[in-house]
């Protein structure tokens, strides 16, 4: 049985969205239980997907009580490892497996892992509930967050009125908050939010994406991105202008006008030449149930649609 990557793009799902993003679509199955489950599942990986992982694990042990479901979120780079030495059968990434880690799974395997699709995630870059500043552009993101200024700025922007804040706000120092290097976020939002610049070292690192949210929620002056699902009432999340110069909030992803917008990834270790066995099977049909992507929304992410789930059931041998 061979398998392929995945191909269907970003630009392909948003085409095929609904008028509402965050409704499950209708043609998506509901899940209904199996025989023959059991067993015990890790999954090790990133931080943005924790709570993600817990709904699903959550859900999907309803129908099968017997199963345990052990999550670890420490950053997507602890991922690809875990699979490579098999401490753990599913490798949560908010990020795509670099060449690097894909071509370490393949010296020890003989074939490339596998990515499930489960969910679409907005990056938010938050600020405190109280910022008068409601839109940014990239190019200013990128003089806030990084040293290198790749987007094109002509100067580094310290204060909250280099960005249209007045009055108390206009001197007020920007205090920037983000994720360590282990972390699928700080990759992704380098590559697209940072122009593949570097990041400033005024930036201060965080070890999950809550402590982000808590870090901006408790200094008025505080900057910080974050998977849009961990976002509370003491933080807001900016609009990004868009190309076109109208500004898009993070409920625009799918369509592509929210420019910092992801898939998130679960990686498995899946032999080309054997079928999943039963306990995996389910768990990715289940993702990709009515259930399941109701779980999406309920983390705060966007959830996929039929072609997505069935293009990936397909890759896993399932559909």
């Amino acid at each position: 049985m061979k398998r392929t990557a995945a191909l269907l793009s970003f630009a392909t799902l948003a085409l095929a969205t609904t008028a509402n993003a965050q409704a499950v679509d209708p043609a998506l199955p509901t899940y209904t239980a199996a025989s023959g489950v059991s067993g015990n599942l890790v999954s090790i990986g990133s931080d943005t997907l924790n709570n993600l992982m817990t709904y699903w694990s959550e859900g999907f042990r309803s129908f099968y009580p017997n199963v345990a479901i052990q999550i670890q979120g420490a950053g997507s780079g602890t991922a690809p490892p875990a699979l490579i030495e098999g401490t753990a059968q599913f490798g949560p990434m908010s990020r795509p497996m670099r060449g690097t880690e894909i071509e370490q799974f393949e010296a020890r395997y003989g074939y490339a892992p596998i990515p499930l699709r489960g969910a679409v995630d907005a990056i938010g870059v938050f600020v405190h509930r109280d910022n008068p500043v409601t839109c940014m552009s990239l190019q200013e993101v990128d003089a806030i967050f990084s040293s290198t200024r790749a987007g094109g700025a002509d100067e580094a922007i310290t204060t909250w009125g280099q960005v249209g804040a007045t009055g108390e706000w206009a001197d007020r120092p920007i205090a920037m908050y983000g994720r360590n290097s282990a972390s699928g976020t700080y990759g992704y939002f380098k590559d697209v939010a940072l122009f593949g610049g570097d990041y400033s070292p005024e930036v201060r690192e965080q070890p999950g994406s809550s402590t982000v949210i808590q870090g901006v929620a408790a200094d008025i002056g505080g900057i910080g991105y974050s998977g849009v699902g961990y976002g509370t009432a003491d933080v807001r999340a900016l609009e990004i202008r868009g190309q076109d110069g109208e500004c898009y909030g993070t409920e625009d992803a799918l369509s592509g006008d929210y420019q910092i917008a992801r898939f998130l990834y679960v990686y498995m270790n899946v032999n080309p030449n054997e079928a999943l066995e039963p306990l995996r099977a389910e768990f990715v049909r289940y993702v990709y149930s009515q259930q399941g992507q109701s779980d999406v929304v309920r983390a705060g992410f966007f959830p996929v649609v039929e072609a997505i789930a069935n293009q990936d059931l397909e890759v896993f041998g399932l559909n």
